[in-house]
């Protein structure tokens, strides 16, 4: 395909970032993530335990380096952090050329702290200076989760230098909460006469999660009959990118204030807000539903590989983040009248978010500690 006709391309023409939310060593080894890069425009990758798990336990690519660190002595953790290190080492590596580029704006890869540390301000502490440490590139971040306990530990590893991609974000007082920590830790680094300019971070914003949850609960009031079943039919779908196109005023509302301005003068860069969660999961909807709606400037949208192939096949790229504002605005309204609380929703999918990261995580131990 023509680069200059390919839509993930012209998509970057846009101002977003289109980054791969997938991570194996087949990719890289095999050239595959350098002609991505070359042809597509790929500016980043992220992962998490399921994308580890899925690699590692699900795939023969790792087996021999398993053997050795086996024969080693290590355990399973020691093995996964191994693999897990490398693998985001070597495709750091291979954007560097990106980041260096784009002045530190994109090419970075993403490596997540234990799952288990959620709800664990200090030990998120612990574990991300570790990694950071162990992976030692200025093009990768460090993923900690939006929970109330991941809020000061963002704020501190900011202060410190330390690149952070908060993960798990569903709700716009969140994500007041997360810019808030990130400026804070700007602040902090401001103080005490720190440079800033080098410090990056994203909101990840999940969103194909919260339709998959109020459609099933606009389905159920459905159901039930009666007068709400034609306001509830007409919600469907909707309320993901409705939430989203509102997060994205609340970027620029916080990152244009002179609060923000201020650090700005100081080499502070904007925290980006980051589509997550973009692959569509319902199949009466388009493929490209979530990636399409939110395609805007100063964003970044990291894809899975089969939505990542599908729009480049049939992709339309346009700048729709802010059309239609008023009406996402509406259909936020009215949630209430339909009895649905979107603050509980999204707590719900913190909540279940989190385990769906401890599962995957734990079933991967479970495999290196029976291979080891």
């Amino acid at each position: 395909m023509n680069t200059k006709l390919n839509p993930l391309n012209q998509v970057a023409a846009l101002g977003q970032s289109i980054w791969l939310d997938d991570i194996r060593r087949g990719l890289i080894a095999d050239g595959t993530l350098r002609r991505m890069i070359e042809e597509d425009g790929l500016r980043g990758m992220t992962s998490n335990p399921a994308i580890f798990e899925k690699a590692i336990g699900e795939s023969h690519e790792y087996d021999e380096d398993v053997r050795v660190l086996k024969r080693e002595g290590k355990d399973a953790n020691a093995i996964y952090e191994a693999l897990s290190q490398g693998d985001v080492q070597h495709a750091a590596d291979a954007f560097r050329s990106v980041y260096e580029q784009t002045d530190g704006l994109d090419g970075y890869v993403s490596l997540e702290v234990n799952p288990h540390l959620a709800h664990d301000t200090e030990g998120t502490l612990r574990e991300a200076r570790r990694l950071w440490g162990a992976l030692h590139r200025p093009n990768v971040f460090i993923k900690v989760p939006a929970t109330l306990a991941g809020l000061p530990a963002i704020r501190q590893l900011i202060s410190e230098g330390i690149n952070v991609n908060v993960t798990l974000l569903f709700g716009l007082p969140r994500y007041r909460q997360v810019a808030e920590a990130y400026m804070a830790g700007i602040e902090a680094r401001v103080a005490h006469g720190q440079a800033v300019r080098g410090v990056a971070s994203v909101a990840s914003f999940f969103v194909s999660r919260i339709d998959v949850l109020v459609d099933a609960l606009l389905e159920r009031i459905m159901a039930a009959g009666g007068e709400p079943v034609d306001r509830a039919r007409n919600m469907r779908g909707l309320v993901a990118i409705a939430s989203a196109k509102l997060a994205y005023q609340c970027h620029k509302e916080l990152f244009g204030t002179p609060r923000f301005r201020g650090l700005a003068e100081a080499g502070a860069r904007v925290q980006r807000l980051l589509w997550a969660s973009t692959g569509t999961k319902n199949p009466a909807y388009s493929d490209l539903k979530y990636v399409e709606a939110l395609v805007g400037p100063d964003t970044v949208d990291t894809v899975p590989l089969a939505t990542l192939n599908a729009y480049r096949d049939h992709g339309v790229p346009c700048s729709n983040l802010e059309s239609d504002v008023a009406a996402a605005w509406r259909v936020m309204k009215r949630l209430p009248d339909l009895g649905i609380d979107i603050d509980a929703v999204t707590q719900q999918l913190e909540d279940e978010g989190v385990a769906k990261f401890n599962q995957p995580f734990d079933k991967l131990m479970e495999t290196l500690a029976r291979q080891a």
